[in-house]
């Protein structure tokens, strides 16, 4: 099955989270907080499996990755030294659409798997049009050149000026351009999820 390219909104009420990260979604999230559809109101008991089959779509989709990357990054996590939950949650922040996202670049991932599809994002001075390119602590990430102009893209860069920024990413705006300075600790991911649930449900 390909990527949902469906309404974000609709997908962030039947999980019940802010999927897009964004104040937008969040105001619809706000007014109507049920799940979508006729019945929405109605929630029967979810039973355990139901509980961490939606946690693995909540991430999932959280992300934007289709559920055959989704696995593989799991099963490498599981591979690596660590605390499973946490080595996952890391490989996906370091995928280079959500690195694009995270840095203000792009004001969301879907915003940033395009400009990245695009060719506008460079890795290291290389231009990188893969968005689960997995990026690495030291790596520069800047706007190509020529795509600085682009009205999207300045936008994003003057409202990142105002954010605070995540402590693992910096960015110079002016520039279009930052550094992936090192991968996120638990603690710096404020992630509306239990992903022991997920790996349970892997696990099962």
């Amino acid at each position: 099955m390909g990527r949902y390219r469906g309404p974000v909104v609709k997908l962030s009420r039947r999980e019940g989270v802010n999927l897009a990260e964004t104040e937008k979604v969040q105001k619809f999230l706000d007014r109507r907080p049920r799940p979508p559809g006729q019945h929405g109101a109605r929630r029967s008991k979810t039973s355990d499996y139901g509980v961490r089959l939606r946690e693995k779509q909540k991430l999932a989709r959280l992300y934007g990755v289709n559920e055959k990357q989704f696995r593989n990054l799991f099963e490498e996590a599981s591979n690596v030294p660590g605390v499973t939950g946490t080595v996952f949650l890391q490989l996906l922040e370091s995928r280079l659409d959500n690195v694009v996202f995270r840095m203000g670049i792009a004001s969301t991932r879907r915003q940033a798997r395009q400009f990245v599809g695009h060719g506008h994002i460079f890795v290291n001075g290389k231009r990188v049009d893969i968005a689960s390119y997995r990026v690495k602590a030291g790596d520069e990430i800047s706007v190509a050149e020529r795509s600085k102009a682009i009205g999207f893209i300045q936008e994003n860069l003057e409202l990142a000026k105002k954010r605070k920024g995540s402590p693992w990413l910096s960015l110079d705006a002016e520039a279009g351009k930052g550094q992936f300075l090192r991968l996120p600790a638990r603690e710096d991911l404020a992630l509306p999820i239990n992903e022991n649930f997920i790996i349970e449900y892997y696990s099962r």
